[in-house]
């Protein structure tokens, strides 16, 4: 299984960005679908998940200004970031599991300047 993060640039803070998770598998296969992000000299923390396609968590700091989502039909999982803010700054990565396996995709490199 692969997945491919894309999506990432540099943008001005409240700006926004839509970040795409291509997987080899079936979308639909995973049950669940989760983006995490690292700044640099900083623990990766999670950002938000799927585990269907209405069960949505996010993070506090993400809550109301982000959306996670997922297109079973074209392998897809997204995520709409708004109003970004300099501390949005960070490598994503997303994430699936099924059956007790857990994938990592690439990361995708997220700028925010104020």
């Amino acid at each position: 299984v692969q997945l491919q993060a894309s999506g990432g640039g540099s943008v001005q803070a409240g700006g926004s960005l839509r970040l795409s998770c291509a997987s080899s598998a079936s979308m639909s296969s995973f049950n669940w679908v989760a983006w995490y992000r690292q700044a640099q000299g900083k623990e990766r923390e999670f950002v938000a998940s799927i585990a269907s396609l209405t069960s949505t968590k996010y993070a506090d700091s993400v809550e109301g200004r982000s959306t996670i989502s997922r297109d079973n039909e074209k392998n897809t999982a997204y995520l709409q970031m708004n109003s970004l803010k300099p501390e949005d700054t960070g490598v994503y990565y997303c994430t699936a599991g099924r059956r007790g396996d857990v994938y990592w995709g690439q990361g995708t490199q997220v700028t925010v300047s104020s």
